[in-house]
């Protein structure tokens, strides 16, 4: 039987449930008609310009972001304002869009729970647990091996796709880490943490000045993590493969496609 957005939506809601949302975040489906079938899907972290095109070169029905389009308050879908361009674009194009944020950070498998397999924690679990105790944001857990800041922040850098930013480090480069606190994302929101300050290194993405120097000098007072900075779009990249598989596995016949254009916001960097 073909698959429509609405047979789509539903199998994204059981992979990614609405409920694990943060209360505000607005993940879930933003355009497209329930009725319509859907044979090709594309998935990326964002909808942009160059995502939303690719997606319709491809013929794709839906376009599956992690970031919502309009995830803080619009008064306009003007189309000589971003957001409506892309959304008038999309909609002509018959190619819906449905985003899965938040939602798809707290479950098993999801933005931090693959970076963490990907470095190859055992034991880990949520930073912030949900009232299962198995969900929720971030993930802690123990290399299998100790190693060095330093080292460790050369593995991420060359598991993540390389970005103008690349991957900044607070610590001393030869000190022991074994402990490893992470947030796909933005996550200086967890640095107080008891899971994040019992760590011996935190990763994560989008670490402002302040966040990132209270944290090391308090660090110097009773103890803390080293910090670990890395693109956003990058540490959530990663999970886009994996959630191709799981809608495979849910939505036979539909094909789904990663996007791998790079669409972290920087472009260069000049190093002094």
């Amino acid at each position: 039987m073909p698959h429509t957005l609405a047979s789509v939506r539903a199998a994204v809601d059981e992979l990614w449930p609405l409920d694990g949302a943060e209360s505000w975040d607005a993940p879930g489906l933003l355009s497209g008609d329930p009725a319509a079938p859907v044979e090709r899907i594309v998935l990326a972290v964002d909808a942009v310009a160059a995502t939303v095109d690719e997606a319709i070169e491809r013929g794709a029905d839906l376009l599956l972001v992690h970031h919502p389009l309009l995830m803080r308050g619009v008064t306009s879908v003007a189309e000589d304002r971003y957001k409506g361009a892309l959304l008038a674009r999309l909609i002509r194009s018959g190619c819906a869009l449905i985003a899965a944020h938040t939602n798809a950070d707290v479950v098993a498998d999801g933005t931090s729970d693959v970076l963490a397999a990907k470095l190859g924690l055992t034991g880990a679990g949520p930073i912030a647990p949900a009232a299962d105790g198995v969900t929720g944001i971030g993930r802690v857990g123990t290399l299998p091996e100790p190693t060095t800041l330093g080292a460790l922040a050369r593995r991420v850098a060359d598991l993540l796709p390389p970005t103008a930013g690349g991957v900044r480090a607070a610590g001393d480069y030869h000190q022991p880490v074994s402990r490893v606190a992470l947030c796909g994302g933005a996550g200086d929101s967890l640095l107080a943490t008891d899971a994040v300050r019992g760590a011996d290194v935190y990763i994560t993405a989008d670490l402002r000045h302040h966040p990132a120097s209270e944290a090391r000098e308090q660090a110097l007072v009773s103890g803390g993590p080293a910090l670990i900075d890395v693109s956003h779009w990058a540490s959530e990249w990663l999970w886009l493969d994996t959630a191709a598989e799981q809608l495979r596995a849910a939505l036979p016949g539909v094909s789904v496609e990663v996007s791998e254009l790079r669409t972290d916001p920087w472009d260069f960097a000049i190093l002094q």
